[in-house]
């Protein structure tokens, strides 16, 4: 009974990405899926990460807003999904092991063979994918649950990601120090200050941008899953113009 009924919830789940599938391409939509790992604290993100990041792109016109996750068939991103995916989110922590190497392996080729987009947030530094596409360790200096707040710096005014973005402060209790080992990024479009509570400062990157093979690339260090920072209207802005900026462009 069991096997039946995971084999009818699998079934019904292709069948209203099918259907989702030929409704968005009737409309022309390019297609952007928010992966979660689904470990997110509930007070915080009721609907978790890709809940709280596809209310912000919401606004998003010409784009149909797909959530996934790992604990879906296929761990959320079967071929009929991937295959029309234009731009790739995701936040992963705690999980990064369990996604399938095959996977990553299809997300890589996706982005430097297709030209897919690749957004990656916060602890999504040690995501597999991630760390595929840059080819280094992809790690930061230090990891110290220390800070009260992330002062949020545009040093790149006329990138697409920071249109109509202005300098802000978000509650954030995690910092990431550098270096970051990564390869030398084409663009930093945000920098931060991480505001210590024993006093002191860490300034670090905190938007890059890369092309790889065909594709786009954009890391946002913000993120920590204890603090609603997907819920702040500064970086639901900068999201969508990311979405937009690593999506398909105009020929």
């Amino acid at each position: 009974m069991k096997n039946w009924t995971s084999m009818g919830w699998a079934a019904g789940l292709l069948l209203a990405i099918l259907l989702g599938m030929n409704t968005a391409q009737a409309q022309g939509k390019k297609c952007v899926v928010v992966w979660s790992e689904g470990t997110a604290p509930k007070n915080v993100y009721p609907q978790d990460i890709n809940g709280a990041v596809a209310e912000g792109l919401a606004a998003l016109k010409d784009w149909e807003v797909v959530k996934a996750d790992i604990s879906q068939p296929e761990q959320g991103l079967p071929d009929a999904l991937l295959n029309r995916c234009n731009v790739l989110i995701w936040w992963g922590h705690k999980r990064h092991d369990e996604v399938s190497d095959a996977l990553v392996a299809k997300i890589v080729k996706r982005v430097k063979e297709d030209g897919m987009g690749f957004i990656s947030l916060h602890s999504s530094h040690f995501a597999k994918a991630n760390k595929a596409l840059m080819g280094t360790a992809c790690s930061w200096g230090a990891y110290k649950a220390d800070s009260k707040t992330l002062d949020v710096t545009v040093k790149s005014p006329d990138h697409p990601i920071a249109k109509g973005v202005k300098n802000f402060t978000i509650k954030h209790s995690e910092r990431y120090s550098e270096p970051y080992a990564i390869p030398e990024p084409q663009s930093v479009v945000f920098e931060g200050v991480h505001n210590l509570k024993k006093r002191g400062e860490d300034p670090s990157r905190i938007g890059l941008c890369w092309e790889v093979g065909k594709g786009r690339f954009f890391y946002f260090q913000a993120g920590h899953e204890t603090n609603p920072v997907y819920y702040d209207a500064n970086v639901q802005l900068i999201l969508r113009n990311a979405v937009e900026w690593a999506g398909p462009q105009p020929k």
